[in-house]
């Protein structure tokens, strides 16, 4: 996963392995939980997938609608992480 392509590669796992419904075209502002796009076993895919494709650890206290509600809220999660890993190294 690219960070210039964030959003977009976001949208893809999403859509291609955890929307209910695969035929909607996801928005990055759409809420995925709250509007019930996702389920919670979705959402914890979804953890496993930013950690596994950015290197990243996401505590579960992380885990929340503020951080994981929207594919927006997802990236700006991701990259608030990886700002601050960058600056700790």
């Amino acid at each position: 996963m690219s960070p210039d392509n964030l959003e977009r590669d976001l949208k893809k796992f999403i859509t291609e392995e955890l929307l209910i419904d695969p035929s909607l075209e996801l928005d990055d502002n759409d809420e995925l939980l709250l509007e019930g796009l996702i389920d919670s076993l979705g959402a914890t895919r979804l953890v496993g997938f930013v950690e596994t494709t950015r290197g990243i650890e996401v505590p579960p206290q992380d885990v929340i609608v503020e951080n994981f509600g929207t594919v927006a809220l997802v990236a700006r999660y991701i990259r608030s992480q990886e700002a601050s890993q960058s600056g700790s190294a």
